[in-house]
């Protein structure tokens, strides 16, 4: 399925031509990219979102201020690969414990999640040691958070 199949997927970002990069590091992964919480600011989830794509994803984007309920169903409904979470709220802590709790109680608990946003770096140690596969910030180059997803997904 194509990224613009997903009945799921925000046009905005699901549209577009095929991959733009020289090489798919993620060809054929389905990626969901979520924005948990009541955060309204979602540029960088779809900067993300859109480099994804051009690193030969299939992504799905949730669009703003959807509940960690959600996202799980969602993930499980679209098998992907990997949950991608943007949150610059502050309630981080809270909101990516919720989701990877129902992913687990989904029997989807070995799906691998990234955190992205305003992450303290206590924080960021902290989601590392408790399994998040990568926590990213602003200052990241997409190359690099492009480079960390392929690795984990193989």
């Amino acid at each position: 399925m194509n990224s613009t199949s997903s009945k799921s997927a925000d046009p905005s970002v699901a549209a577009g031509a095929a991959p733009r990069s020289p090489h798919a590091p993620l060809k054929g992964k389905r990626i969901l990219v979520a924005k948990p919480g009541l955060d309204g600011h979602d540029i960088g989830a779809k900067v993300i979102a859109l480099a994804l794509r051009d690193a030969g994803a299939s992504v799905i984007y949730t669009g703003l201020r959807k509940s960690p309920e959600y996202i799980a169903r969602i993930a499980v409904d679209e098998d992907v690969d990997a949950v991608g979470l943007s949150i610059l709220s502050g309630s981080h802590n809270e909101l990516v414990a919720r989701t990877v709790e129902l992913l687990a109680d989904q029997g989807a608990g070995a799906i691998p999640v990234f955190v992205g946003g305003t992450i303290p770096a206590d924080d960021r140690a902290a989601f590392l040691t408790a399994g998040i596969r990568g926590v990213f910030t602003s200052d990241m180059p997409l190359d690099d958070v492009i480079d960390a997803v392929a690795k984990v997904l193989g």
